[in-house]
């Protein structure tokens, strides 16, 4: 029977849960972006009405009012899909914007943490406090004289002193630790080297060498003069073929054509690939990407395939654009859906696929290496009794590094009665490359940028 485009109540109740899940969790984030603007203005305000000097109070706070409004139209200019903009490109404002918004909001859920805290410890103790007995009937103590009863409701000097203290490091951490991660840690360049056994690679593939760069995110955050020193440093490694993974900039208003221009010095004697990412979606430049690729020499793969040879040894190199795990109505949907006639059984098959969650699949289509980027690592990283906490594990199990899988059908593993897999265990590998740039704020925290240099071996 004929559908004719009709939803099913199941299809309905999906869209509708979809739309909800999505609209609280943007409402949350505005709420809390909200609270933590107005919780700042309040104490600059109450810190500032101390101030003897009138002139000195009102110019502090006339500034924090004008740079809040340069910070609400560099947000503005974020979320547009347009060309126009409020502050011109290049203006250091959005970067400033970014930085504050995100060190305002962790610094002001972090306040709010310890006054939580603070509030049950209070609680606590009165819970554990013995109750006192009824007293007896005894003449009325006079108003002057202190009772036991007055010196419990008094505050503990040392608890209230201890808190402030706790609050005042609090509040100040996120802004120390963002000024970091934007100063120092956001330019540190890495190279990282790692070699990668592929199952059955051809001898002349041995050692083959790949550089990979991956969310360059040109934008007010990331300067051409960045993305070029990351070019020449990937030159410097002498790589036999060079990828680029996606994320080329931020959005509509970001000059793709100046990235492109960047990555047109890459150097190797294979060529440079690439693939395009979210942000070529969002920013509707796919078709531009390619255009401007191949105008500079390139090629960027979309849904294709091509077969190279290095040293008389074949491999057949895919790419995809970004691979969407549900439908714009929440619908969950197969990724690489149309990769499968591209696979090569004759000869090793390297994915440029910027999303890493679709390594399960190109495990299970016999696809040896992928390489992708996307996550940036989380961009802040931190280690808590030997465990690593990284935002990017709400959206994949794939962060930063290598991870190994079964490949083609032994990605289904069955196992023996002895609990072993039946047959050899052939891997699929996944290199998730975390990423030069940034997104949300500029900053990063325990998670330098990177230029990976591959290596092929022999498994």
């Amino acid at each position: 029977m004929l559908n004719w485009g009709i939803e099913t109540e199941d299809d309905y109740k999906v869209n509708w849960g979809f739309f909800l899940l999505r609209s609280a969790i943007v409402l949350g984030i505005l709420t809390l972006l909200f609270l933590s603007q107005r919780f700042w203005y309040r104490a600059l305000w109450r810190v500032t009405a101390n101030w003897r000097a009138l002139w000195l109070r009102v110019s502090v706070r006339l500034t924090y009012v004008a740079g809040l409004f340069l910070i609400i139209l560099a947000t503005a200019d974020a979320l547009r899909m347009g060309h126009g903009r409020f502050i011109p490109r290049g203006s250091k404002i959005a970067a400033l914007a970014g930085l504050w918004m995100f060190s305002a909001l962790l610094a002001f859920v972090a306040v709010k943490c310890v006054r939580v805290v603070e509030w049950l410890w209070i609680r606590l103790r009165a819970s554990l406090r013995p109750k006192a007995a009824p007293a007896a009937q005894t003449a009325p103590v006079p108003k002057s004289s202190a009772s036991p009863a007055s010196f419990e409701l008094l505050a503990d000097p040392s608890r209230r002193y201890f808190f402030r203290t706790v609050t005042a490091a609090a509040g100040a951490a996120p802004f120390l630790g963002a000024m970091y991660g934007f100063a120092a840690e956001r330019l540190n360049y890495q190279v990282r080297r790692v070699e990668i056994p592929i199952a059955n690679l051809p001898g002349g593939l041995e050692g083959m060498k790949i550089a990979q760069l991956s969310d360059i995110h040109l934008s007010a955050y990331m300067s051409r003069a960045q993305v070029r020193r990351a070019v020449d440093m990937a030159n410097d490694l002498g790589a036999d073929i060079a990828f680029v993974t996606g994320d080329f900039i931020t959005g509509a208003n970001d000059p793709l054509a100046d990235c492109i221009d960047e990555i047109r010095k890459l150097h190797a004697p294979l060529g440079v690939w690439g693939c395009n990412g979210n942000h070529e979606i969002y920013a509707r430049a796919e078709d531009a990407a390619q255009v401007l690729f191949a105008q500079a020499g390139m090629k960027l793969l979309r849904s294709e395939n091509v077969q190279l040879a290095f040293k008389g040894a074949q491999f057949n190199l895919l790419g995809v654009d970004y691979q969407r795990e549900r439908t714009s109505r929440g619908h969950r949907q197969q990724v690489l859906a149309d990769a499968a006639p591209l696979v090569r059984r004759d000869m090793p098959n390297i994915l440029l696929s910027h999303n890493p969650n679709s390594f399960n699949r190109a495990a299970e289509l016999g696809i040896e290496l992928t390489l992708s980027g996307h996550t940036h690592g989380g961009q802040i990283q931190v280690e808590i009794l030997d465990h690593r906490l990284s935002p990017a594990r709400f959206i994949t199990d794939y962060i930063a590094g290598l991870y190994t899988r079964p490949l083609g059908a032994s990605s289904r593993l069955i196992l023996g009665q002895n609990g072993a897999a039946d047959g050899p265990f052939v891997p699929a590998q996944l290199y998730v490359n975390r990423g030069l740039g940034t997104v949300g704020a500029p900053v990063r925290i325990g998670v330098p940028p990177e230029i990976t240099l591959i290596v092929l071996r022999r498994a």
